[in-house]
């Protein structure tokens, strides 16, 4: 296994400094995916990449979305000859401290999908997860299957091999749907899952790009897509679970 991390970011400069030095201990390559930020954030991005030889930086000269940010990271380190990478957002929510065990179930899975399941705290807003459960039931019926405990957690470990194959098998929603389409299609592609509890805040300084009027339509377009995909692997996703 060869092992790196992918973070997207855009205009979140507020923890990325320290979460690099954080991962330095794991002493693996860090691609960060500059997706446009404004200059002051990018300029911190520059530095970061300077003063660190493990980091490389890859920028989009607009801002594109988080989901076509992460498959720039992800297409990348495959391209470099990683098999997996960890993926770890920008903006502070995720809790550093599992990182290594994250690492650890994929070596010892190294064909699984794993995936963060948040434990929230009192920080959350009530609206996004109440959106969430939403997102979740649309998923658990896109992909006939409970095993997708939250697909919007973007604290997960990618084998790169499958992941890579079901980019290049679709056309995926761009923003804030990438995290919930790629696990469904995953899903269809019988690449196995693992749920792995983990604590997310919503930090006081933390910055949402959260736009309520595109994301929620571009989520509901990518959901409408994957519900006519399903239509159609219907006889086969029920004869898995027959045999099953």
């Amino acid at each position: 296994m060869q092992q790196c991390f992918v973070i997207p970011v855009y205009n979140h400069p507020h923890h990325i400094e320290a979460l690099v030095t954080h991962l330095n201990q794991f002493q693996m390559p860090i691609i960060l995916v500059n997706d446009g930020s404004d200059a002051a954030c990018t300029q911190l991005l520059h530095t970061i990449a300077a003063e660190n030889s493990w980091v490389e930086l890859v920028e989009h000269d607009h801002n594109q979305g988080k989901g076509q940010a992460v498959m720039t990271g992800l297409r990348h380190a495959y391209a470099l000859g990683f098999s997996h990478a960890l993926q770890l957002d920008s903006d502070g929510q995720h809790d550093w401290q599992d990182v290594a065990k994250f690492l650890q179930i994929s070596q010892q899975n190294p064909e699984a999908m794993v995936i963060g399941q948040p434990v929230f705290d009192e920080s959350v807003p009530k609206k996004r997860l109440y959106g969430r459960y939403a997102t979740h039931i649309w998923v658990w019926i896109n992909s006939l299957s409970f095993d997708i405990k939250d697909s919007m957690c973007g604290f997960r470990v990618y084998p790169l091999a499958s992941t890579i194959q079901v980019l290049d098998s679709a056309k995926f929603q761009p923003r804030m749907g990438f995290d919930s389409e790629i696990l469904v299609r995953l899903k269809w592609a019988n690449v196995p899952f693992i749920n792995v509890p983990t604590k997310v805040i919503y930090p006081e300084d933390g910055i949402s790009h959260f736009n309520v009027w595109r994301d929620n339509i571009g989520m509901s377009q990518a959901h409408l897509r994957l519900f006519g995909g399903m239509l159609i692997r219907l006889p086969k996703l029920l004869s898995k679970k027959v045999k099953g």
